[in-house]
């Protein structure tokens, strides 16, 4: 897995290529929970490399929402292509998280 970010204003674009999987999960959490303790407040997951995510992904992603939540933060998932929503559809986690179709309408979501 590849993991870059890139930031817009005071939105921390975080993109993960690859599958987010067992073998995976733990180095996306790390990333995630180290940009959240080096003070990233407002974080969107561009979710358009992503191919597949296991429940140990879905469950790193939870725990960040969770901890962002925690500080007043903002997690948004943005440009998820259609077999990686269905495993969110599956997991009931759609109601969850905050899901824009594109990483421009989830920066724009994150931010406001």
């Amino acid at each position: 897995m590849n993991i870059t970010d890139e930031r817009r204003g005071d939105v921390l674009v975080v993109r993960p290529e690859g599958r987010i999987d067992t073998n995976t999960s733990d180095e996306l959490d790390r990333a995630l929970v180290g940009r959240i303790d080096g003070g990233a407040r407002r974080l969107v997951i561009d979710m358009g490399g992503t191919d597949y995510i296991s429940s140990a992904g879905l469950r790193v992603l939870l725990l960040a929402a969770k901890k962002l939540k925690g500080v007043s933060g903002q997690l948004v998932l943005g440009a998820m292509n259609p077999s990686v929503r269905q495993i969110f559809e599956l997991a009931g986690f759609v109601a969850i998280f905050a899901i824009e179709p594109d990483v421009d309408r989830a920066v724009a979501r994150a931010a406001g």
